[in-house]
């Protein structure tokens, strides 16, 4: 499980390792662009419940820590879906990765 360190370091966002890397591939693009933009979640039904959003500006200190040595494979198609929320009125929507079906042809 990653982290996402925010602002106060005291107020860490844990994220599953391979979301956080997607995340930050937007994230980081956003703000080297100078945008600032919006970042919401839904939490974990066993954190009973909830949603969170944060505003994420460049000049708010943000860290990315993640729990695996290693950087996960990134996925096209996850990417593209989070950037294209993160141009939207509401921002980047954490959302979950969507598989593409392996095709019976093959």
């Amino acid at each position: 499980m990653g982290v996402l360190l925010y602002g106060h370091p005291d107020s860490p966002i844990e994220i599953e390792d391979r979301a956080l890397a997607h995340l930050k591939v937007v994230i980081t693009t956003k703000l080297r662009r100078g945008e600032s933009f919006t970042l919401s979640w839904i939490h974990p039904q066993e954190d009973d419940g909830g949603r969170s959003t944060i505003w994420l500006h460049a000049a708010i200190p943000l860290r990315f820590i993640f729990d695996s040595p290693e950087p996960a494979e990134l996925s096209p198609t996850w990417l593209e879906e989070l950037a294209r929320s993160a141009h939207s009125t509401g921002g980047i929507m954490l959302v979950a990765e969507h598989f593409e079906a392996p095709n019976a042809a093959d």
